[in-house]
């Protein structure tokens, strides 16, 4: 076995993984998990928006101190 054997095959070898990682993305069945996925950073944060107390402010304030 030569270089441009073991070259070929491993060029054949990245060449099916490209394709299977293509198709597992684009497989419809895979496609709600990724837009509820691709929509995670414009879903609002209940903990963040909340509006912060005085005591919270205050004691984050003294705990960095």
């Amino acid at each position: 076995m030569d270089y441009g054997l073991w070259h070929s095959i491993a060029t054949v070898a990245a060449i099916l993984a490209f394709a299977g990682v293509v198709w597992w993305a684009y497989s419809p069945s895979n496609r709600k998990r990724f837009e509820d996925i691709g929509n995670l950073p414009f879903e609002n944060d209940p903990i963040l928006t909340r509006p912060r107390s005085t005591a919270e402010v205050q004691g984050t304030r003294e705990k960095s101190e």
